[in-house]
């Protein structure tokens, strides 16, 4: 005997499966589309997420998280110039990425909220993947006390090239952006 009214229930990493799914066709998260497509109500979905800012932060780390696995698995240097290459492979596929090309261009406000609030988690995210990153380097030149603010540093350049003009309205130059990067990574000892 089925209750008129029962809820469905639906756990965060379904709903974010689905979000990312909705993400990758459409380059946004509408709450409502995505709700229906889960079979949930919009309440459920907001008691499970909380806020689409959040939800959206969780997707945009996971693709991300992707993309920095996936260069990282391809790197082909080591030391500082294999840390370069995973970088620059990141980029060139973040870039290439149309959903969130998209989502840049139809949601800059949210992106900026999303990507480098604390509270979006991205940026932390990122900052966290990064320092993962220095530390495959055998012998950096950075010191280990040195090393969350050379990770934050060097994310900050990355985001400051990556996302120049959602930032400033002009691009800015990518040889400029690495060598800035580069020296964040040499000098920090």
């Amino acid at each position: 005997m089925g209750s008129i009214g029962a809820r469905r229930v639906v756990s965060q990493d379904q709903v974010l499966r689905g979000a990312c799914r909705f993400f990758l066709r459409h380059g946004r998260v509408e709450m409502d589309a995505l709700a229906a497509s889960l079979a949930i109500s919009r309440a459920t979905l907001y008691r499970v997420v909380h806020s689409r800012d959040g939800l959206l932060a969780d997707v945009l780390w996971v693709l991300a998280d992707r993309l920095l696995a996936r260069a990282r698995q391809e790197r082909t240097n080591v030391g500082v110039e294999g840390v370069l290459e995973v970088t620059r492979r990141f980029v060139a596929d973040l870039r290439a990425a149309g959903p969130f090309r998209a989502f840049l261009r139809s949601e800059p406000d949210t992106a900026i909220r999303v990507l480098f609030n604390t509270a979006g988690g991205v940026h932390r995210r990122a900052v966290s993947a990064q320092k993962e990153i220095l530390l495959e380097v055998d012998g950096g030149p950075w010191s280990a006390a040195a090393l969350d603010q050379v990770a934050f540093l060097y994310v900050r350049i990355v985001e400051s090239a990556l996302y120049a003009e959602l930032l400033s309205g002009a691009p800015l130059d990518p040889a400029l952006a690495e060598t800035a990067a580069r020296t964040v990574l040499l000098q920090h000892r």
